[in-house]
This record gives C-alpha cells, structure tokens and sequence, in this order.
C-alpha cells in the first residue's frame, strides 16, 4: 500500500523509541531504537472535482470529506 496521502502529502517519518530506566544511576543514557512512523492511508473512491476518483488517502483527510461533504 502507498505511504503516502494524495491529498494533503502525509507521508512515512522516522524517530526514535525510547526505553525508559526507572533505576539505576543518571549517568546510564536510556537505549533508543529507530522506528518509523506510518500514516494510516486506505484507497478510497472519493467525490472530488464533480468526479469520483479512486485515491490513497489518509483517515484525518477521509474525515475532513466526510464532515465538509454533509454540510
């Protein structure tokens, strides 16, 4: 599946995890791992230029549609 929303350009980002210590001396960093952060995106016909077209785009996206389209 695409990572990336067609309609407003959410994509995949990276960071870090961090395990948290809760013992031991403060001169101990706590470990961190890489991660990646996912946008959760679904292919979806939406209603857009008087059309329907068949697009991935993210769940916020699909709700910010939903609520402008019953207005």
């Amino acid at each position: 599946m695409a990572a990336r929303c067609e309609e407003c350009g959410k994509h995949t980002q990276f960071g870090r995890s961090i395990q948290h210590r809760h013992s031991g001396k403060w001169m101990y960093k706590a470990p961190k791992t890489n991660r990646v952060f996912k946008p959760n995106v679904h292919r979806q016909l939406v209603f857009k230029n008087g059309e329907m077209v068949r697009m991935h785009i993210c769940t916020r996206c699909l709700r910010t549609l939903a609520k402008h389209a019953s207005a």
